[in-house]
């Protein structure tokens, strides 16, 4: 059989094997589970229908190899009088090559299915869905109807496929598909919302009009449905201000928590700093860090901490475990927090392939598995792959302090930055020889009397001097309270160190 050869025997794309065996192990299994005359396939003369028609044909052949070298299997075809004429011909003119049994419904998806499955029982239906597609948030392979359709098994067997996964099969297989694809079309609607891509235009000096390169050329999925008509998304609410408790945050202040992951840091081997770098950088735009937690490198642990930050401040960041190794467990510790599943991004997958070419880590590319329908990428022309987001949390990528200023910078200059910037927390750092019974009445007075002002002590070393930081975004509040600690004090006995 043609495909089968042309995957195990003719391909070098290890990668894209084993998207062919699991596809084909998904469709046996669906027919396994359902009598044969009670499945159907929803063909459209797409470019993802006619990759899972030749799924279909292969894996029944595996299963019947002295028998018809195609699958004879119930089609659905829903016409639209807005479908491109040449849509219609290729359907029909591969139904009649592959001999399927083609039932063409002149009405819309949901109300056409009802009919169908009133005149003919059906249990499953195989489907060209593709993560990434408007409809596949939440679906597996095998993904029952959703409430208020006709009750049905959707069987997904090129869920995980990428835009790049089936030109390679179509293409690895010499396999027909619908010629629109061959003037610039990579994602095919109606006729009133889809036009060429214009990223795969070509212009000529000698010709007036513009040509199309073959859909197969974008080399950029990402950008697979630019030749759509787009709807504007709403924009999303802002994050509300949450006051963490503290009686001296006003209203305005926006809080921050930061997670760091790292086993490497709870055992002692290398120190934490990137943690107490993004507090300054927060501080400066007005942000006041509430918590700042090290978890180790196990799920349930970063599960843990972020479910609980992320409901108590307005925005919680981490640091480490992104990546391809098993200890890399941030983006499922996120997932697990919010309750959704790691699925492929096949926008991040692109960026990750344009950076390190075909070296993916692992058949699946783990590394492009994100928390499904809550996660932003976060662009930025400087940076190689964008930030993530996933509603209120971003995971960082830096893992050192140049990094970590080339990302902050790139989040301050997105357009609709997630970090709303205000006036920054201005601080003096004081210090005194006195002892601490010497100083706290004063400090504790100094407290209360100023409520909107941070006011910490520490020292440097035991018998070294007390270090007074004062902190606050008033600066006339701010040398009210340092010119009122010099006059409770001896003279001589307080003096300035530093100040921002």
């Amino acid at each position: 059989m043609e495909i089968e050869r042309a995957m195990t025997a003719e391909s070098s794309d290890r990668r894209l094997q084993t998207k062919y065996r699991r596809a084909v192990y998904v469709i046996q299994r669906a027919l396994a589970l359902y009598p044969f005359h009670q499945v159907a396939f929803s063909f459209n003369g797409g470019k993802d229908s006619t990759v899972l028609l030749h799924l279909l044909r292969a894996a029944y052949y595996l299963l019947h190899p002295d028998g018809n070298p195609n699958c004879p299997i119930r089609t659905i075809y829903f016409e639209s009088p807005s479908a491109f004429p040449e849509i219609n011909s290729f359907t029909f003119q591969t139904a009649s090559s592959y001999g399927l049994l083609l039932e063409t419904i002149h009405s819309d998806f949901k109300s056409g299915l009802e009919q169908l499955l009133a005149q003919k029982p059906t249990q499953a239906i195989f489907l060209g869905t593709r993560i990434g597609d408007p409809n596949a948030l939440g679906q597996d392979q095998f993904s029952p109807s959703s409430p208020g359709w006709p009750p049905f098994m959707r069987v997904n067997p090129i869920l995980d496929w990428s835009y790049r996964d089936v030109w390679s099969f179509l293409l690895t297989c010499k396999l027909d598909y619908c010629t629109l694809y061959d003037q610039g079309y990579t994602s095919i609607g109606s006729i009133y919302d889809t036009v060429p891509n214009a990223l795969l235009a070509v212009s000529h000096a000698s010709a007036p009009n513009l040509t199309f390169k073959p859909a197969y050329m974008l080399l950029d999925g990402r950008l697979e449905r630019a030749g759509r008509a787009k709807k504007s998304a709403p924009k999303p609410h802002a994050l509300p201000t949450i006051d963490n408790g503290a009686n001296n945050v006003d209203a305005t202040t926006s809080t921050a928590s930061i997670i760091v992951i790292g086993d490497q840091i709870l055992f002692g081997a290398v120190e934490e700093n990137l943690g107490s770098a993004l507090c300054k950088k927060l501080r400066g735009i007005g942000w006041q860090v509430s918590h700042i937690s090290v978890v180790p490198n196990e799920i349930d642990a970063v599960a843990e901490e972020v479910e609980l930050r992320k409901s108590t401040a307005d925005m919680v960041f981490i640091f480490g475990a992104l990546g391809p190794l098993h200890s890399d467990v941030s983006l499922a510790g996120v997932a697990k927090a919010f309750g959704v599943r790691l699925a492929p991004d096949e926008e991040f997958e692109e960026y990750l392939r344009q950076l390190i070419g075909s070296d993916y880590t692992g058949d699946r590319n783990e590394m492009a598995l994100l928390p499904e329908g809550i996660t932003e990428l976060l662009h930025h022309r400087t940076l190689p792959v964008p930030l993530i987001k996933c509603k209120n949390v971003i995971v960082m990528a830096a893992t050192n302090g140049d990094e970590l200023e080339t990302q902050w910078s790139c989040l301050l200059e997105l357009p609709e930055t997630p970090l709303s910037v205000k006036a920054p927390f201005l601080s003096l750092l004081v210090s005194t020889m006195l002892s601490d019974v010497g100083i706290a009445k004063v400090v504790s007075e100094l407290s209360i009397k100023f409520p909107d002002i941070h006011i910490v002590c520490h020292r440097t070393s035991r018998n070294g001097p007390v270090m007074i930081s004062f902190i606050a975004k008033d600066k006339s509040r701010l040398d009210a309270a340092i010119e009122r600690l010099f006059s409770s004090l001896p003279e001589g006995a307080v003096c300035k160190v530093d100040s921002d």
